[in-house]
């Protein structure tokens, strides 16, 4: 699981998130944390966020990212062209790597809302489990046509 730390930092909040590295499920992360040499600790730059949704793309060329100091949202899910997606004023969006995006934000019905809205560009499907979906979601897959 994420752990979260807030700390202030010249009027900013600091928001270090630790992963453990021990527990089996977190060993997908551990490129996200990889470049940050000597701990596991990272640290973003956020506006007073009380909530979290944190989303994984699964899948060869999808990819995310985030501008405009995270109120535009690129995604390339493997369609001819990129989807872009404008973020609610309540709620900020980061990409760690390429691949886990991070919505925040002080309202949790918007933070969930535009992270339900990301989700919606490119479920998950069920044979492959290529698509977008929560870090925490779990999806049942489905055996695939068999051969005689």
């Amino acid at each position: 699981m994420w752990h979260f730390l807030p700390i202030m930092n010249s009027g900013h909040l600091l928001l270090a998130a630790t992963v453990p590295v021990t527990s089996l499920c977190n060993l997908n992360f551990v490129g996200v944390i990889g470049p940050l040499h000597c701990s596991n600790i990272f640290a973003l730059e956020l506006m007073e966020t009380k909530f979290f949704r944190f989303l994984k793309i699964v899948g060869v060329g999808y990819k995310a990212r985030a501008e405009a100091a995270g109120r535009l949202l690129y995604l390339k899910l493997g369609y001819s062209h990129d989807v872009e997606l404008a973020v609610p004023p309540a709620v900020r969006v980061f990409c760690f790597k390429n691949n886990v995006i991070c919505c925040t934000g002080i309202d949790k019905q918007r933070v969930h809302q535009f992270a339900a809205t990301v989700r919606t560009c490119k479920p998950p499907e069920v044979y492959k489990g290529k698509g977008i979906m929560y870090v925490d979601e779990v999806i049942k897959k489905k055996q695939g046509k068999k051969s005689k």
